[in-house]
């Protein structure tokens, strides 16, 4: 018999883990051999289990899916990833591309395309849930005629993360002692932060956090 497909799942909900285990492992080929709350913890698990597929959820406290997503693919010998998101979000779709991960599945037919998703990714294919497609290439074609460019990621990874907890409300010593960096040194990522997106206010980086994926709306 074929080993079943080793599978990290990473959501901060604990009823959808427990709905997404169900249906991964009713699969003979599938098997959930670690489960974790946010990017963080999920980044933690990897070095410890052994694992072939991680499926994480876009948004998480702490460190959300997209950022863990991008920090598995700088490990030595990365799992593929999957992204797990209640959003219907191009811009979501496109960092999920962005940060390595092989397919991006909406939790509302989880149960429909899950599990093809994750043997469509460890073929090494990318999987795009079905009722996706026409509408990205729709709005790609849209945003091209109307002379748009396509988002893309001018923050390093470390101003994700800043640019994350000032979005959620931190101050500058919360977020200094969160990340174990100095206030002056968080004050200076949030100068480049604002200079580097042409913003001047805490809304504005929200709004920004929202459509990049870093906090929920």
């Amino acid at each position: 018999m074929r080993t079943a497909i080793r599978i990290l799942l990473a959501d901060d909900h604990r009823l959808v883990r427990r709905g997404v285990r169900l249906i991964l492992d009713g699969e003979p080929d599938l098997a959930v051999v670690a489960e974790a709350s946010d990017g963080a913890e999920a980044l933690e698990l990897l070095r410890e289990v052994e694992v072939d597929l991680a499926v994480l959820d876009v948004t998480m406290p702490r460190m959300t899916g997209l950022q863990a997503a991008r920090e598995i693919a700088r490990l030595a010998r990365p799992p593929r990833t999957l992204m797990l998101s209640m959003h219907d979000n191009e811009q979501y779709f496109f960092e999920s591309l962005k940060a390595g991960a092989s397919g991006y599945v909406l939790k509302s037919v989880a149960d429909e395309d899950l599990v093809a998703a994750c043997r469509t990714a460890m073929r090494g294919q990318a999987f795009v849930y079905p009722g996706a497609m026409s509408a990205l290439v729709r709005d790609y074609l849209d945003r091209l005629r109307r002379g748009e460019q396509l988002p893309r990621t001018v923050l390093t990874a470390r101003e994700d993360e800043v640019l994350k907890l000032i979005a959620e409300g931190h101050s500058s010593r919360e977020i200094a002692r969160l990340l174990t960096i100095s206030p002056k040194t968080v004050e200076r990522h949030r100068a480049n932060i604002l200079a580097k997106l042409g913003m001047s206010d805490r809304t504005q980086v929200t709004r920004y956090a929202i459509r990049a994926g870093l906090i929920e709306p």
